[in-house]
Protein backbone atom coordinates (compact mmCIF):
# COMPACT_ATOMS: atom_id res chain seq x y z
CA UNK A 1 0.00 0.00 0.00
CA UNK A 2 1.47 3.29 -1.02
CA UNK A 3 0.14 6.68 0.96
CA UNK A 4 1.56 9.73 0.26
CA UNK A 5 1.13 12.34 3.30
CA UNK A 6 1.77 15.87 4.21
CA UNK A 7 4.14 16.38 7.62
CA UNK A 8 4.93 19.14 9.54
CA UNK A 9 8.42 19.69 10.68
CA UNK A 10 8.92 18.79 14.38
CA UNK A 11 5.72 15.97 13.86
CA UNK A 12 7.68 12.55 14.25
CA UNK A 13 6.79 9.59 11.54
CA UNK A 14 4.34 8.02 14.29
CA UNK A 15 2.46 11.00 14.18
CA UNK A 16 2.48 11.45 10.83
CA UNK A 17 1.45 8.00 10.34
CA UNK A 18 -1.91 8.26 12.57
CA UNK A 19 -3.25 10.88 11.13
CA UNK A 20 -2.96 10.02 8.24
CA UNK A 21 -5.06 6.82 8.68
CA UNK A 22 -1.72 4.49 8.42
CA UNK A 23 -2.11 1.03 10.41
CA UNK A 24 1.66 1.65 12.54
CA UNK A 25 1.63 0.09 15.87
CA UNK A 26 3.03 1.73 18.44
CA UNK A 27 1.97 -0.30 21.67
CA UNK A 28 3.93 1.75 24.50
CA UNK A 29 1.91 4.93 23.11
CA UNK A 30 4.97 6.31 21.66
CA UNK A 31 7.61 6.28 24.43
CA UNK A 32 10.21 4.35 23.00
CA UNK A 33 9.86 1.61 25.13
CA UNK A 34 9.12 -1.03 22.62
CA UNK A 35 10.15 -1.54 18.99
CA UNK A 36 6.55 -2.17 17.47
CA UNK A 37 6.64 1.53 15.44
CA UNK A 38 9.75 0.00 13.64
CA UNK A 39 9.77 1.61 10.07
CA UNK A 40 12.54 1.82 7.33
CA UNK A 41 13.82 5.12 5.90
CA UNK A 42 14.22 4.72 2.55
CA UNK A 43 14.93 8.42 1.72
CA UNK A 44 15.61 11.58 3.77
CA UNK A 45 17.04 9.90 7.04
CA UNK A 46 18.81 13.19 6.48
CA UNK A 47 15.64 15.35 7.79
CA UNK A 48 15.88 13.57 11.32
CA UNK A 49 17.85 13.62 14.42
CA UNK A 50 20.71 11.30 14.84
CA UNK A 51 19.61 8.14 16.57
CA UNK A 52 19.97 8.45 21.02
CA UNK A 53 21.02 5.33 22.79
CA UNK A 54 17.73 4.72 24.12
CA UNK A 55 15.83 4.57 20.66
CA UNK A 56 19.24 1.82 19.25
CA UNK A 57 18.44 -0.53 22.42
CA UNK A 58 14.62 -0.95 21.80
CA UNK A 59 15.29 -0.76 17.53
CA UNK A 60 17.54 -4.17 19.16
CA UNK A 61 14.37 -6.25 19.72
CA UNK A 62 12.52 -4.87 16.02
CA UNK A 63 12.02 -7.63 12.91
CA UNK A 64 13.88 -7.14 10.01
CA UNK A 65 16.44 -4.94 11.51
CA UNK A 66 18.47 -3.07 9.20
CA UNK A 67 20.71 -0.02 8.31
CA UNK A 68 17.94 2.42 7.58
CA UNK A 69 15.80 1.47 10.18
CA UNK A 70 14.19 3.52 12.87
CA UNK A 71 11.49 4.09 15.59
CA UNK A 72 8.73 5.88 13.93
CA UNK A 73 7.54 7.48 17.37
CA UNK A 74 11.75 8.83 17.89
CA UNK A 75 11.93 9.86 14.34
CA UNK A 76 10.62 13.36 14.18
CA UNK A 77 11.33 15.35 10.90
CA UNK A 78 13.91 18.36 11.35
CA UNK A 79 13.36 19.79 8.27
CA UNK A 80 10.74 20.08 5.18
CA UNK A 81 12.22 17.26 2.35
CA UNK A 82 10.56 14.38 0.49
CA UNK A 83 10.59 11.05 2.42
CA UNK A 84 9.86 7.72 1.58
CA UNK A 85 9.47 5.20 4.55
CA UNK A 86 8.41 2.01 5.24
CA UNK A 87 6.50 -0.28 7.26
CA UNK A 88 8.22 -3.33 7.58
CA UNK A 89 5.53 -6.43 7.44
CA UNK A 90 5.45 -8.05 10.58
CA UNK A 91 5.44 -12.41 11.01
CA UNK A 92 1.49 -12.70 10.76
CA UNK A 93 1.43 -14.46 13.91
CA UNK A 94 3.51 -11.55 15.98
CA UNK A 95 1.34 -8.65 14.19
CA UNK A 96 -2.15 -10.23 15.13
CA UNK A 97 -0.88 -10.17 18.71
CA UNK A 98 0.14 -6.37 18.41
CA UNK A 99 -2.86 -5.62 16.52
CA UNK A 100 -5.41 -3.18 18.36
CA UNK A 101 -8.57 -5.36 18.70
CA UNK A 102 -6.68 -8.84 17.75
CA UNK A 103 -8.32 -12.09 19.54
Amino acid sequence: MNVSCEALVGESILDVALAHGVDLQHNCGGVCACSTCHVRIRQGAEALPEMEDEEADQLDEAEGLTLESRLGCQAKILEDVEMIVEIPQLNPAIAKLFHEGAH
